[in-house]
């Protein structure tokens, strides 16, 4: 299902380059952008210590790299182009805002065509990070490598993949992933609340969900259908998730699910869904997400930025800052920062221009793992 008429949601534009419907934000030259989320934010310095080394190292010139202070960052300029994510969006957004404070003569601009939308205009050589609510798949690596672009795969906050009700839906106070299977599968879909628990109403579900082209849509899709099972087709879907927002809110039979960020942004407005994974209900914030008890709906979110691009002044100023300030910023725009040991990692694998993924062994098959032990390890 295509999204509704651009200009009737205020924020989705038809992109010229490829035919995904993408938010783009643009940070001018010249301009700083404040919104009332990241009007003020002052950040303490921290060191980054370095842990061992991990594998492939190109060339990328990072070694010695020098970070702009005073003068040098209002010297500072050129183009940065990031698009992918639309769960990422919120964490680069907020970076983007920041970095363009100190050096305003830099444009960045960030689109949310999803994260495989993202991955095809980054293996296209069209962007120079790409937002990625997953790791990058083994047909996306291989298409980067025939395009002779490396990346560097940088893990940046954790995130809740969160299930939302109406929020005058009265019965529903937890759901299984058995339950989820029973609304979501196409060879189950069913039809009515009542479906699913004889004790429910018999009230319509209408489902709201991300684009396939979403990594939020592909993790959902891996939890509840497996490698063999498919997801109904009867759903109303949008890469942008404040449109997501607003069907649940206007169906009291609705069903949605996205990135915590914007469950906690519409808190007032929506009802999250407790889910048990098999050890009883949880509901997503950030102590369960953190720990993991948030099962099986918690989750890393990634930058990758092409090596190439990293050997441009602005782009290793700009993922720098990122880095720097990573834990902080997801904080504050409803994600959870990661554990300090994997941004060192991250700081000493940008720095040293090592690339690749360590979520894919050398068949090309996909690790299992928490994100320190396949990040640190690998």
């Amino acid at each position: 299902e295509r999204l509704p008429d651009p200009g009737s949601l205020g924020g989705i534009c038809k992109s010229p380059s490829h035919d995904l419907n993408t938010k783009v934000t643009h940070f001018p030259p010249e301009a700083v952008v404040v919104s009332k989320a990241h009007a003020v934010r002052n950040f303490p310095k921290k060191d980054t210590p370095m842990n061992k080394s991990m594998f492939l190292s190109a060339a990328v010139g990072l070694m010695t790299l020098g970070l702009a202070t005073g003068a040098e960052a209002q010297n500072l300029r050129g183009t940065i182009e990031i698009d992918g994510s639309s769960t990422v969006y919120p964490i680069t957004e907020a970076v983007a805002e920041e970095f363009g404070k100190k050096n305003p003569r830099v444009n960045i601009t960030v689109g949310i065509s999803g994260t495989g939308g993202g991955f095809k205009r980054f293996s296209a050589g069209e962007t120079d990070i790409s937002d990625a609510s997953r790791p990058i798949k083994d047909k996306e690596s291989k298409a980067c490598d025939a395009a002779n672009i490396q990346y560097i795969e940088i893990p940046v906050a954790y995130d809740g993949l969160s299930i939302v009700v109406n929020k005058r839906n009265y019965w529903v106070d937890h759901l299984t992933v058995d339950e989820l299977k029973e609304i979501f599968l196409a060879d189950h879909a069913a039809k009515s609340w009542s479906d699913v628990r004889a004790d429910w109403p018999d009230i319509p579900i209408q489902i709201f969900s991300p684009g396939t082209d979403s990594g939020t849509f592909d993790y959902f899709k891996e939890v509840v259908a497996g490698k063999t099972g498919s997801i109904r087709a009867d759903m109303s879907v949008s890469e942008d998730d404040n449109v997501l927002v607003r069907g649940v809110t206007g169906s009291e039979g609705a069903i949605g699910f996205f990135g915590c960020a914007y469950y906690f942004e519409n808190a007032d407005k929506l009802k999250v869904v407790p889910i048990d994974g098999g050890d009883g209900p949880v509901v997503p914030n950030k102590k369960t997400i953190a720990n993991g008890t948030y099962a099986p709906f918690s989750r890393p979110l990634f930058i990758y930025v092409n090596s190439r691009s990293a050997k441009k002044r602005e782009v290793r100023e700009f993922v720098s800052f990122y880095l720097e300030h990573a834990s902080e910023l997801a904080a504050e725009v409803g994600y959870v920062g990661l554990p300090e040991s994997v941004y060192n990692q991250a700081t000493k694998n940008f720095r040293q221009g090592k690339y690749g993924t360590h979520f894919l062994d050398e068949s090309g098959e996909k690790r299992h793992g928490s994100l320190e032990d396949i990040y640190l390890k690998h």
